[in-house]
Protein backbone atom coordinates (compact mmCIF):
# COMPACT_ATOMS: atom_id res chain seq x y z
CA UNK A 1 0.00 0.00 0.00
CA UNK A 2 1.77 3.42 -0.82
CA UNK A 3 2.33 5.77 1.84
CA UNK A 4 0.53 9.09 1.83
CA UNK A 5 1.55 12.72 2.51
CA UNK A 6 -0.24 15.70 3.75
CA UNK A 7 -0.53 18.08 0.42
CA UNK A 8 -1.73 21.92 -0.48
CA UNK A 9 -3.92 22.51 -2.87
CA UNK A 10 -4.53 25.81 -4.14
CA UNK A 11 -2.02 27.81 -2.08
CA UNK A 12 -2.00 26.17 1.03
CA UNK A 13 -6.06 26.65 1.08
CA UNK A 14 -7.54 23.38 0.67
CA UNK A 15 -5.03 20.63 2.17
CA UNK A 16 -5.37 16.54 1.90
CA UNK A 17 -3.14 13.51 1.91
CA UNK A 18 -2.20 12.32 -1.42
CA UNK A 19 0.30 8.91 -2.27
CA UNK A 20 3.34 9.91 -1.73
CA UNK A 21 4.98 9.27 -5.08
CA UNK A 22 2.41 11.21 -6.88
CA UNK A 23 3.69 14.46 -8.36
CA UNK A 24 2.07 17.88 -8.96
CA UNK A 25 1.66 18.01 -13.20
CA UNK A 26 1.76 21.84 -12.89
CA UNK A 27 5.63 21.54 -12.50
CA UNK A 28 6.09 20.08 -16.43
CA UNK A 29 2.92 21.49 -18.24
CA UNK A 30 0.31 24.77 -17.33
CA UNK A 31 -2.76 23.77 -15.51
CA UNK A 32 -5.80 26.55 -15.19
CA UNK A 33 -6.18 28.02 -12.12
CA UNK A 34 -9.05 26.36 -11.00
CA UNK A 35 -7.91 22.80 -10.95
CA UNK A 36 -4.67 20.97 -9.39
CA UNK A 37 -3.61 17.88 -11.39
CA UNK A 38 -1.37 14.89 -9.70
CA UNK A 39 0.45 11.71 -11.48
CA UNK A 40 1.71 8.81 -10.42
CA UNK A 41 5.25 9.09 -11.36
CA UNK A 42 5.81 4.82 -11.58
CA UNK A 43 2.04 4.41 -13.21
CA UNK A 44 -0.69 6.08 -15.38
CA UNK A 45 -3.24 6.88 -12.36
CA UNK A 46 -3.97 10.59 -12.13
CA UNK A 47 -6.03 12.54 -9.60
CA UNK A 48 -7.34 16.20 -10.34
CA UNK A 49 -8.98 18.21 -8.15
CA UNK A 50 -11.18 21.19 -10.06
CA UNK A 51 -13.43 24.13 -8.61
CA UNK A 52 -16.48 24.87 -10.75
CA UNK A 53 -19.74 27.12 -10.33
CA UNK A 54 -22.15 25.14 -8.56
CA UNK A 55 -24.50 23.29 -11.25
CA UNK A 56 -28.11 23.96 -10.66
CA UNK A 57 -31.52 23.90 -13.26
CA UNK A 58 -31.67 23.57 -15.94
CA UNK A 59 -28.43 21.76 -15.80
CA UNK A 60 -29.27 19.65 -12.87
CA UNK A 61 -32.33 19.77 -10.77
CA UNK A 62 -31.17 17.39 -7.77
CA UNK A 63 -27.32 16.31 -6.47
CA UNK A 64 -27.44 13.36 -8.29
CA UNK A 65 -27.86 15.16 -11.86
CA UNK A 66 -25.44 17.28 -10.62
CA UNK A 67 -22.93 14.43 -10.32
CA UNK A 68 -23.50 12.97 -13.54
CA UNK A 69 -23.45 16.49 -15.06
CA UNK A 70 -19.96 17.00 -14.00
CA UNK A 71 -19.24 13.37 -14.99
CA UNK A 72 -20.34 14.23 -18.84
CA UNK A 73 -18.79 17.41 -18.91
CA UNK A 74 -15.09 15.63 -17.53
CA UNK A 75 -15.76 13.05 -20.50
CA UNK A 76 -17.21 15.10 -23.21
CA UNK A 77 -15.99 14.33 -26.74
CA UNK A 78 -14.50 11.12 -25.92
CA UNK A 79 -16.11 8.65 -28.25
CA UNK A 80 -15.14 5.76 -25.42
CA UNK A 81 -18.07 3.23 -24.09
CA UNK A 82 -18.99 3.72 -20.62
CA UNK A 83 -20.79 2.03 -17.77
CA UNK A 84 -21.67 3.13 -14.81
CA UNK A 85 -21.37 0.75 -11.63
CA UNK A 86 -21.86 2.91 -8.06
CA UNK A 87 -23.44 5.89 -6.96
CA UNK A 88 -24.05 6.96 -3.88
CA UNK A 89 -23.42 9.53 -0.82
CA UNK A 90 -20.71 9.60 1.06
CA UNK A 91 -19.14 11.42 4.13
CA UNK A 92 -16.10 13.77 4.17
CA UNK A 93 -14.28 13.68 7.61
CA UNK A 94 -13.27 17.22 7.60
CA UNK A 95 -16.06 19.03 5.67
CA UNK A 96 -18.34 20.98 8.32
CA UNK A 97 -22.01 20.68 8.21
CA UNK A 98 -23.77 23.76 6.23
CA UNK A 99 -26.83 24.77 7.59
CA UNK A 100 -28.40 25.55 4.06
CA UNK A 101 -31.32 23.52 2.45
CA UNK A 102 -29.63 20.31 0.82
CA UNK A 103 -31.40 19.04 -2.58
CA UNK A 104 -30.40 15.48 -1.30
CA UNK A 105 -33.97 13.31 0.15
CA UNK A 106 -33.86 13.95 3.85
CA UNK A 107 -33.96 10.20 5.21
CA UNK A 108 -30.66 10.58 3.77
CA UNK A 109 -29.52 13.64 6.10
CA UNK A 110 -29.30 11.35 9.29
CA UNK A 111 -26.49 9.59 8.03
CA UNK A 112 -24.95 12.22 6.21
CA UNK A 113 -23.63 14.82 8.82
CA UNK A 114 -21.51 17.25 7.03
CA UNK A 115 -21.43 18.64 3.59
CA UNK A 116 -23.41 17.33 0.88
CA UNK A 117 -20.85 15.00 -1.18
CA UNK A 118 -21.40 12.02 -3.90
CA UNK A 119 -19.46 9.31 -5.08
CA UNK A 120 -19.52 7.54 -8.68
CA UNK A 121 -17.98 4.61 -10.33
CA UNK A 122 -17.48 4.28 -13.80
CA UNK A 123 -15.57 2.43 -16.73
CA UNK A 124 -14.77 3.49 -20.23
CA UNK A 125 -13.74 1.16 -22.56
CA UNK A 126 -11.13 3.07 -25.07
CA UNK A 127 -11.07 3.20 -28.68
CA UNK A 128 -8.07 2.22 -30.44
CA UNK A 129 -6.35 4.89 -32.12
CA UNK A 130 -4.22 3.90 -34.82
CA UNK A 131 -0.99 5.37 -35.63
CA UNK A 132 -0.88 6.50 -31.78
CA UNK A 133 2.67 6.51 -29.68
CA UNK A 134 1.05 6.18 -26.57
CA UNK A 135 0.10 3.17 -25.13
CA UNK A 136 -3.97 3.12 -25.48
CA UNK A 137 -5.67 2.16 -22.41
CA UNK A 138 -8.14 -1.57 -22.27
CA UNK A 139 -10.36 0.89 -20.33
CA UNK A 140 -10.27 3.42 -17.57
CA UNK A 141 -11.67 3.54 -14.19
CA UNK A 142 -13.05 6.74 -13.11
CA UNK A 143 -13.83 7.43 -9.34
CA UNK A 144 -15.78 10.63 -9.25
CA UNK A 145 -16.47 12.92 -5.87
CA UNK A 146 -18.46 15.42 -6.05
CA UNK A 147 -18.74 18.23 -2.67
CA UNK A 148 -21.27 20.89 -3.37
CA UNK A 149 -20.69 23.40 -1.24
CA UNK A 150 -24.48 25.16 -0.94
CA UNK A 151 -23.54 28.75 0.30
CA UNK A 152 -20.56 29.11 -1.88
CA UNK A 153 -22.41 28.20 -4.86
CA UNK A 154 -19.57 25.93 -5.34
CA UNK A 155 -18.98 22.43 -6.76
CA UNK A 156 -15.55 20.79 -5.67
CA UNK A 157 -14.97 17.77 -8.23
CA UNK A 158 -12.37 15.21 -7.88
CA UNK A 159 -11.56 12.40 -10.29
CA UNK A 160 -9.46 9.55 -9.75
CA UNK A 161 -8.86 8.17 -13.08
CA UNK A 162 -7.23 4.49 -12.91
CA UNK A 163 -6.41 3.24 -17.14
CA UNK A 164 -5.82 0.09 -17.34
CA UNK A 165 -3.29 -0.30 -20.23
CA UNK A 166 -1.65 -3.81 -21.86
CA UNK A 167 0.88 -4.98 -19.62
CA UNK A 168 0.33 -3.42 -16.65
CA UNK A 169 -2.17 -5.68 -15.19
CA UNK A 170 -3.47 -8.76 -15.53
CA UNK A 171 -7.05 -9.46 -17.01
CA UNK A 172 -8.02 -12.47 -14.68
CA UNK A 173 -7.63 -10.45 -11.64
CA UNK A 174 -11.05 -7.95 -12.85
CA UNK A 175 -14.48 -8.69 -12.67
CA UNK A 176 -16.40 -6.14 -11.78
CA UNK A 177 -19.81 -7.65 -12.36
CA UNK A 178 -17.89 -9.52 -8.81
CA UNK A 179 -16.85 -6.03 -7.27
CA UNK A 180 -13.11 -7.90 -8.33
CA UNK A 181 -11.64 -5.06 -8.74
CA UNK A 182 -8.01 -5.59 -9.16
CA UNK A 183 -5.05 -4.03 -7.69
CA UNK A 184 -5.03 -0.72 -9.84
CA UNK A 185 -8.32 -0.02 -9.01
CA UNK A 186 -7.95 -1.61 -5.58
CA UNK A 187 -5.25 1.26 -4.98
CA UNK A 188 -7.73 4.23 -6.54
CA UNK A 189 -10.51 2.70 -3.97
CA UNK A 190 -7.96 3.58 -1.39
CA UNK A 191 -6.87 6.87 -2.23
CA UNK A 192 -10.85 8.34 -2.79
CA UNK A 193 -11.36 7.35 0.71
CA UNK A 194 -7.99 8.83 2.17
CA UNK A 195 -9.20 11.76 0.49
CA UNK A 196 -12.12 11.51 1.70
CA UNK A 197 -10.90 11.43 5.15
CA UNK A 198 -8.49 14.08 5.10
CA UNK A 199 -9.66 16.82 2.50
CA UNK A 200 -9.79 19.97 4.14
CA UNK A 201 -10.76 23.70 3.36
CA UNK A 202 -8.12 25.62 5.23
CA UNK A 203 -9.08 29.18 3.98
CA UNK A 204 -12.83 29.66 2.82
CA UNK A 205 -12.60 32.74 0.83
CA UNK A 206 -10.56 30.46 -2.27
CA UNK A 207 -14.48 30.07 -3.61
CA UNK A 208 -16.26 33.06 -5.43
CA UNK A 209 -18.84 32.91 -2.26
CA UNK A 210 -16.39 32.10 0.31
CA UNK A 211 -16.61 35.14 3.04
CA UNK A 212 -15.41 32.67 5.92
CA UNK A 213 -16.73 28.88 6.80
CA UNK A 214 -19.99 28.02 7.43
CA UNK A 215 -22.32 29.18 10.18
Amino acid sequence: MSSFRATELFGGAITVDLPSNFADVSTIRQVPDNQEVYLDTNGFTSIMFDILERVAEPDAATDEAALKFHFEDITSGSSETTRFWTSSVVSFNKMPYEKAPFSIPTQKLTTCSNTPAFSLFATQEATQQQGSRKPTPDFTGIMLLLVRLVQRETDVVITVNVPHTPGEYQKQDIDLSALKLGPLLEAGQNIRQKIMETFEVKDWSLFVSGEGGPE
